[in-house]
Formats: C-alpha cells, sequence, structure tokens
C-alpha cells in the first residue's frame, strides 16, 4: 500500500487595484476576490494532494493603500 502526502494548502486572495467593483454596503466583496477563491479552488481540486487548509482575503485592501501595522 502506498502513502501519500496531503498537503494542507492556505488559499490567499487580494484585491486588485484594477477592480471597481467595491461601492459601500451593495456587495459582500468584489469581483476580483470571486474570481480567485473560484481559480485557487478549480486548482486544489485538480491536484489530489492539496487540501484547504483556510482561505484568507484582504478585499478593500490593496497594495496601494496597505499600511503598516507595528
Amino acid at each position: 500500500m502506498s502513502s501519500r502526502n496531503i498537503y494542507e494548502t492556505a488559499l490567499y486572495l487580494r484585491l486588485s487595484k484594477d477592480d471597481a467593483d467595491i461601492d459601500g454596503g451593495k456587495k459582500t466583496e468584489s469581483n476580483s476576490i470571486g474570481s480567485q477563491r473560484d481559480i485557487l479552488r478549480s486548482y486544489v481540486q485538480s491536484h489530489e494532494d492539496l487540501r484547504i487548509y483556510d482561505i484568507y482575503i484582504d478585499d478593500g485592501y490593496s497594495g496601494a493603500n496597505f499600511v503598516e501595522v507595528r
């Protein structure tokens, strides 16, 4: 019986600076975040040795408005 390694995988989703869909309270997340989630989940599902451990999302933050926390 062969033993296969399963790798716990974290997905990291970040708002694209080109995504202008954040409009106050009307949407729960940007289209960019939804698309990234779909692409990454599909990738993980296509690899038998990967399993999603957690998903981390920075929706509403981009490299343009990043603030360093000390």
